[in-house]
């Protein structure tokens, strides 16, 4: 049988969670499953596993975002159900990167793209973004190539 397809599994997660009764589960597979119908629409075309990452990884930095505003206004259990809807969708996410790999990576597309330094950054995560979407935060990256690139 051919693997399912990302949106597939977020249907299939979102019935399961409904027999489990998890409201939790149920309410943040719901967002991202909207999330991903909303931009379906929006640009009238069906998204493929890639660009249905590409949300996922946008709703896991919100939730990151918002997971540290709430600890530092002393909110600790908006905080919790903040990381809790991050563990539920890191479920449908490829396996992280090691660090290693990312050095390894990097290394690849800085000689692949002939970068000599900082002007060079954005050809670089170009190259790099789509080998690693969903595998690393960005930011972290981010940081990676720019101290490969100083130097």
């Amino acid at each position: 049988m051919a693997e399912q397809s990302l949106k597939e599994q977020l249907s299939n997660a979102v019935k399961d969670a409904m027999r489990s009764k998890d409201k939790l589960r149920l309410t943040t597979l719901r967002m991202a499953q909207s999330a991903v119908k909303q931009i379906e629409i929006d640009e009238r075309r069906e998204l493929s596993d890639e660009d249905v990452l590409k949300v996922l990884d946008k709703m896991l930095k919100q939730r990151r975002d918002a997971a540290s505003q709430y600890d530092d206004a002393g909110r600790e259990e908006l905080g919790d159900k903040e990381r809790a809807e991050m563990v539920i969708l890191e479920e449908f996410m490829p396996a992280a990167l090691t660090e290693d790999d990312l050095d390894a990576l990097i290394r690849m597309a800085i000689s692949s793209t002939d970068a000599q330094g900082m002007q060079d950054m954005g050809r670089v995560m170009n190259e790099l973004r789509p080998q690693v979407l969903g595998r690393v935060d960005m930011g972290h990256l981010s940081k990676k190539v720019r101290a490969a690139l100083a130097g």
